[in-house]
């Protein structure tokens, strides 16, 4: 599962020819989520809430850059690093 980002000691993964829908996963010390690209849901799991807000202000930031990654880890294809949150 490669790692895309990682930020505030958040590290955002995608699997290769992961199921639908389209998800990425954020894991944060010892709690993980997968969370829906095009809206934000977390379809699985939990994070605190800090962390939860600040994943979804990154999604929200980078959503064609993650939509375009999806694309890539369903051929699958090298996915490209996506910058942090600032």
């Amino acid at each position: 599962m490669p790692r895309i980002s990682e930020f505030y000691g958040i590290a955002i993964y995608m699997y290769f020819a992961d199921h639908h829908p389209p998800h990425f996963h954020a894991i944060y010390a010892s709690t993980e989520a997968l969370i829906r690209i095009d809206d934000g849901a977390i379809i699985a799991g939990r994070l605190p809430r800090t962390a939860a807000r600040l994943v979804e202000q990154w999604r929200r930031e980078h959503l064609s850059e993650l939509m375009s990654n999806w694309a890539r880890a369903q051929v699958p294809a090298a996915l490209a690093p996506i910058e942090p949150l600032q």
